[in-house]
C-alpha cells in the first residue's frame, strides 16, 4: 500500500469546501437556519426577507426586447423644431462634450436629420406616435411611455448586458434569473423563465443574456426555438420508451442524491430538479405550442405571421400562452433595429414586422383579464442620434447609437395607462425632465413584482450582489 495514498473514505479525502458544506447540516447549519427563519434562499441573501416583500401589481413580465436601438426620434419623441434645422450642424452646446462612437467620431460634419415620418396624437392621452406604428397608436391609452431613459453604455454588447443584468461586464444574473430566484414559477410543468429569438442579422445575442450568472443554474432562462423541437433534447431518443425514460431518471436521481450526501453541492439538487422538469415538459410543451385551440380571431389580432414559428408575431403569441400558464418572466429578443444607414427603409420594415403583434398582445391580454397583472415592456438598449451618420439626403439618412436618452413603453401590471413620462431637449439628445437610469428602471420593475430591490440579494465571492447594484429609485409617478 502506498503510504501517501489517501483512501476514498478517509476524512482527508474531502476538500475544505466539501467539509464546510457538509458541516452546514450540523450544529452550525441549525444555528444559521434558526437565525434566518428557514426562508428559501435566505442563506445566500443579505437579509431574511421573504418574497414578495409587498403586494405585487404584476405576477409576470413579458419583455419585448428590440435589439439594436430603435430610433426614438422616428417613433415616439416628436421634435417638430428639427424641421427648421434639417441639414444644419448640430449645435455644439447640445453635444456638451459627450462621447461619440468610433463610427461617427471622425465625421467632419454632424448635420441634423429630422424624421421624415408623420406624427399624430392618439387617444385621450394625446400621446405622440409615428405613422410607422398604427397598431400601437390604437392602444395609446393603455400604454405608459417613458421618454427619459438613459444608459451608461454606448455600444451594443455592454448596453444590452447592462440593461438586462444591471452591469456592463458579463457574468451577472439576468433580470429573468433574478425574478425566478426571488419568486419562482406559478407552474411546475414549465420553466419560470423563457427566452425566444426572432429577426435576421443585427447584433449577436448570447445565452448569458438570459443566463443565471452566479445564481444557481436552475434560474437559467430556457430558450424556446422555432421548428419541431422548441426545447432541445426534450424528446425521448429513438427506441427509448416512456417506462425506460422514467426508470432511467429514477436511477440517476438516486445516484445524484448519494453524491449530494457526500459533497452537499447545490448544483446537484439543481440537476435533479431540471431532469424532472424536462420530463414534465415532454407533455406541457407540446400542449403549449399546439395552436389548434386558437380561434381565427387570434391570428387576425396578432397577424398572419403568428402562424409561422420563428417570427416575432409567433413568439409574441407564445408569450401570451406562456403567461396564461404561469411562466414568471418571458423575454423576447427581436434583432434588426440597428439603422446606421438607410434608416427610413430599415425602420419601416422592422415596424411592419412587429407593430401589429405588440399591440395585439396588449389587446389580447386585456380581453382575457390578464393585462392588470401582466407587465408588458417594449424597448431596446439605447436610442439614436439626432445627427446623421453618413450621407444625408431629403429621403434617406442613418443614425448612430445614442445612450443619453431613449424611449421605452410599458403596459399593464401596475403602471398608469395613458401616461407620457420624462422629457428631452429639442434635439432629443439630453434629458431635461425626470431622468430614468437603468437602475431606476430595474428597481421599478422589481417593485411591481412585489420585490424590494434592496433585499433581493445573493452572496457571491464574499459580497452581496443585487440587480440594482447599490443604486435604483422606484418611479412612483408612473405607478397606479
Amino acid at each position: 500500500m502506498n503510504p501517501f495514498q489517501i483512501e476514498p473514505d478517509s476524512p482527508f479525502a474531502r476538500s475544505r469546501r466539501q467539509f464546510l458544506a457538509r458541516s452546514g447540516a450540523g450544529l452550525g447549519g441549525a444555528a444559521l437556519a434558526s437565525l434566518l427563519g428557514e426562508k428559501g434562499h435566505a442563506a445566500s441573501s443579505l437579509s431574511d426577507a421573504s418574497f414578495p416583500t409587498h403586494a405585487p401589481k404584476a405576477k409576470r413580465i413579458i419583455y419585448l426586447f428590440q435589439s439594436g436601438g430603435p430610433s426614438q426620434l422616428d417613433l415616439f419623441d416628436y421634435k417638430p423644431h428639427l424641421n427648421g434645422f434639417h441639414g444644419r450642424e448640430t449645435p455644439e452646446s447640445i453635444f456638451n462634450g459627450q462621447r461619440l462612437t468610433g463610427m461617427t467620431a471622425g465625421q467632419s460634419s454632424f448635420p441634423v436629420a429630422r424624421s421624415i415620418f408623420d406624427f399624430k396624437q392618439h387617444g385621450q392621452s394625446g400621446a405622440w406616435i409615428s405613422e410607422l406604428l398604427p397598431h400601437l397608436a390604437s392602444v395609446a391609452d393603455d400604454v405608459t411611455f417613458v421618454k427619459s431613459l438613459y444608459t451608461e453604455a454606448i455600444n451594443h454588447d455592454p448596453a444590452i448586458t447592462f440593461l438586462l443584468t444591471g452591469f456592463q461586464i458579463a457574468g451577472r444574473p439576468s433580470m429573468g434569473a433574478w425574478s425566478s430566484y426571488g419568486l419562482g414559477s406559478e407552474n411546475e410543468n414549465l420553466p419560470a423563465f423563457v427566452a425566444m429569438l426572432s429577426g435576421n442579422g443585427g447584433q449577436p445575442l448570447y445565452d448569458r443574456l438570459w443566463g443565471p450568472g452566479f445564481l444557481p443554474s436552475k434560474h437559467q432562462g430556457v430558450r424556446f426555438r422555432s421548428g419541431r423541437d422548441p426545447v432541445l433534447y426534450l424528446n425521448n431518443p429513438s427506441g427509448v420508451s416512456e417506462t425506460i425514460r422514467r426508470q432511467t431518471l429514477d436511477d440517476m436521481s438516486a445516484l445524484n442524491k448519494m453524491r449530494q450526501e457526500v459533497v452537499a453541492d447545490p448544483e446537484i439538487e439543481t440537476r435533479i430538479a431540471q431532469y424532472e422538469m424536462a420530463y414534465r415538459m415532454q407533455s406541457s410543451v407540446p400542449d403549449l405550442t399546439d395552436l389548434s385551440d386558437e380561434p381565427e380571431s387570434t391570428f387576425e389580432l396578432y397577424g398572419e405571421d403568428s402562424r409561422k414559428p420563428g417570427t416575432y408575431a409567433y413568439n409574441v403569441l407564445m408569450a401570451r400562452r406562456l403567461a396564461e400558464r404561469g411562466t414568471r418572466f418571458i423575454q423576447l429578443f427581436h434583432r434588426g433595429w440597428d439603422q446606421h444607414g438607410n434608416l427610413p427603409g430599415g425602420l419601416r420594415k422592422q415596424c411592419e414586422n412587429t407593430d401589429q403583434a405588440s399591440a395585439g398582445l396588449i389587446k389580447d391580454l386585456k380581453l382575457r383579464g390578464l393585462l392588470d397583472d401582466t407587465l408588458v415592456i417594449w424597448g431596446g438598449e439605447f436610442g439614436r442620434t439626432v445627427y446623421c451618420q453618413g450621407d444625408l439626403s431629403p429621403k434617406n439618412y442613418g443614425r448612430d447609437h445614442h445612450p443619453r436618452c431613449f424611449t421605452t413603453w410599458m403596459a399593464g401590471g401596475g403602471v398608469k395607462p395613458g401616461l407620457t413620462y420624462g422629457e428631452t431637449d429639442d434635439f432629443s439628445y439630453n434629458v431635461t425632465k425626470d431622468p430614468v437610469s437603468v437602475h431606476d428602471f430595474h428597481a421599478t420593475i422589481l417593485h411591481l413584482l412585489g420585490v424590494n430591490h434592496e433585499k433581493l440579494t445573493y452572496k457571491f465571492q464574499g459580497r452581496h450582489f443585487r440587480l440594482t447594484d447599490v443604486h435604483g429609485h422606484i418611479l412612483n409617478d408612473i405607478l397606479i
